[in-house]
C-alpha cells in the first residue's frame, strides 16, 4: 500500500515534534550547567564567609596581644629604662616580641620588626590619663584618612608612670563582604577599600616595681 506524501509529511513532523519534546524533558548535564553558571558566586560567599572569622579572630589575636604587653609593662616583667634588667627591650625587640604574640595568624614579615610596613605600635607615657588621645592619627580631618605615622613614639615610662601601648594592623580585604564597609581606611580616588585598620588600645599604669 502506497503512502502519499501528505501523510509522510505528517510523519516526519510528528517525529519531529516527538524528538523536540523529548530535547525538552531531557535533564542530561543540567546539573553540570547549573553548577558552572552557580559556582562562582557560591564559592565567593563561602570564602567571604572564611575570611570574615579570619580576620575576627585576628582582632581578637591583637587585641590579645596588647594585653599580654601592657600586662608585662605594667609588672616590669619588661622594661624600657634601664638596659641592665633582665626584661629590658629595645624597640625592635618590642616589636618583635608583639609579632611572636601574633604569629598564629599574623605573620610578620623579617623587616617587619624593625620596619614597620603593616603592624604600627605606639608606645607613650602620660602624665595622666585625661591626657591620652581618644583619636586616631590621621593625615588629614577626613575620617578615612591614612594613618599619621610620624605621629607614633616609643617613649614608654618607668615604675609607676602612666602609659598608653596602642597596635595599628593593615589587614589585606579579599573577599570579605563586610569589612570594605566598616574599615577605618578609604585610598584615595578608591570606592573599595583595599584594607581593614584593625585598632587595639591599653591605657595602665605601671606598677611601682623595684
Amino acid at each position: 500500500m502506497a503512502i502519499s506524501e501528505q501523510e509522510t509529511g505528517k510523519v516526519r513532523a510528528s517525529l519531529r515534534l516527538s524528538r523536540l519534546r523529548a530535547l525538552a524533558r531531557s535533564r542530561d548535564g543540567s546539573a553540570a550547567i547549573e553548577f558552572a553558571l552557580l559556582a562562582i558566586p557560591y564559592f565567593v560567599v563561602v570564602f567571604a564567609i572564611l575570611e570574615t572569622f579570619i580576620a575576627f579572630a585576628a582582632e581578637e589575636l591583637v587585641s590579645n596581644a596588647v594585653d599580654t604587653m601592657s600586662r608585662q609593662m605594667r609588672t616590669g616583667q619588661i622594661t624600657f629604662v634601664d638596659p641592665t634588667r633582665a626584661g629590658y627591650k629595645t624597640q625592635t625587640q618590642f616589636r618583635q616580641a608583639f609579632c611572636d604574640e601574633i604569629s598564629i595568624i599574623i605573620r610578620c614579615s623579617q623587616t617587619e620588626a624593625a620596619t614597620p610596613g603593616k603592624l604600627y605600635l605606639d608606645v607613650q607615657s602620660f602624665p595622666t590619663f585625661a591626657a591620652m588621645p581618644v583619636a586616631i592619627p590621621r593625615m588629614s580631618a577626613d575620617k578615612y584618612s591614612d594613618l599619621k605615622i610620624s605621629a607614633f613614639k616609643f617613649t614608654p615610662g618607668g615604675p609607676g608612670s602612666i602609659n598608653m601601648l596602642r597596635a595599628y594592623y593593615r589587614w589585606s580585604i579579599i573577599v570579605d563582604l563586610v569589612r570594605p564597609y566598616i574599615t577605618g581606611l578609604r585610598p584615595v580616588g578608591s570606592s573599595m577599600p583595599s584594607e581593614y585598620l584593625i585598632v587595639s588600645t591599653a591605657a595602665f599604669q605601671n606598677e611601682q616595681y623595684p
